[in-house]
Parts: structure tokens; sequence; C-alpha cells
């Protein structure tokens, strides 16, 4: 079901699958201080490596990774990803991140999830997408909020960042909830049916 590498059109954003253009502004995001703080990573990568991972995210049967790129150049914003995918539940973890604090606070993120979101339940037919998001992120949070993510609870203290320990807080949104919200139909996989 993410097998499948659509084009998804907003108005200011378009999610496409990734281009051997797209890697200098995706190392630099893996690279940059505040999106490696927002995330929680403290890993760095060598150029090849992140060449050679998002080569294979096209191909790539059980996640959809697909960059966020700008609608009028194409030039690529950062990412966004469904992973961690449980068929039978009809599940997938969210995750996005923009190329450098220069993007944050204009509606990318939240209109890149909303699309997202969009193509998970109408298209692949998903019940419930989740995601965590660290408590010194209220602007990310109030993006998935936007976006019809709930919070579901607080896992505490998980994350030690220079010395100082953070809660994740973990959100989700269930397919009647997106469109509830959203006045569109359900993927028929995500209607309500029989159980077997």
């Amino acid at each position: 079901m993410l097998a499948h590498k659509p084009v998804l059109r907003g108005e200011r954003v378009v999610l496409r699958p990734f281009r051997p253009e797209d890697v200098p502004a995706l190392w630099r995001m893996l690279h940059e201080p505040e999106c490696m703080r927002l995330t929680g990573s403290r890993t760095t990568f060598p150029r090849e490596a992140v060449e050679a991972w998002y080569a294979g995210r096209n191909e790539a049967p059980d996640r959809l990774d697909l960059a966020i790129a700008d609608a009028a150049t194409d030039a690529c914003l950062g990412e966004v990803v469904l992973n961690e995918y449980a068929p039978h539940d009809r599940a997938c973890n969210f995750r996005i991140s923009l190329a450098g604090p220069e993007l944050f606070g204009r509606g990318l993120g939240t209109e890149a999830t909303r699309l997202m979101l969009g193509h998970a339940f109408e298209t692949v037919g998903l019940h419930r997408v989740g995601l965590e998001v660290y408590d010194f992120n209220p602007r990310a949070r109030r993006a998935y909020e936007k976006a019809g993510f709930v919070t579901e609870g607080v896992r505490r203290q998980v994350l030690l960042w220079e010395g100082t320990w953070y809660d994740s807080v973990v959100m989700s949104v269930l397919a009647p909830e997106w469109a509830a919200l959203n006045g569109r139909p359900l993927a028929a996989a995500s209607r309500p049916g029989p159980r077997y």
C-alpha cells in the first residue's frame, strides 16, 4: 500500500518522490543544529550515506518518504514520512522535518502534513496515524493540531538534551476524525466494516 510514491499537490508545497538534486537540502536539514534539536538527533552522516539513503526511499515498499518541494520553484524544503507501517492495524507513524529554521512558522509543515494525511486516509486506507513530538516544540504541536492530531498522552523524560530532561507528547489522528474535520470521503479500507 505504501510502495506507490505519489505526487501530492497543495497550494504552496508539493510532496513528491526524492531526486538526486534534493540531497544538498536534505544533508543540510540533517546537520542543521535547530533541526537536530527538534528531532532529538545526535548523529551526523557523511554525504555519501545521505545520498544512498534518499536514493533508496523511492523503492521502499513498507513506508512512504516524500520530499516537500516548493510549489513554485520545486526546491526541496524537507521531508514527510509515513513509516512503522502496521498493515493488520492499518496504522503508521508520521514524521516531518523542514530543511531549516527559515522555513518554520510559515504554514509549510501544516500544509505538507494535511496533504500526507489526506493521502493516508483517503487513498491508502489507513485508520490511524500517530506521532511523537518533544514538549519544547509547541509550534509543531500547534501545526499537528491544525491538521487534526489530538494528544493521547505524555512519555515522561525521554530525551536528555544539553543537561535537561524533556517529555515526548504522543498524538494521533483517526480516519473518522479526519473525515469529520475535512468533509472528504475515506478510502474503502478506512471505513468501518465487518470485523474478522
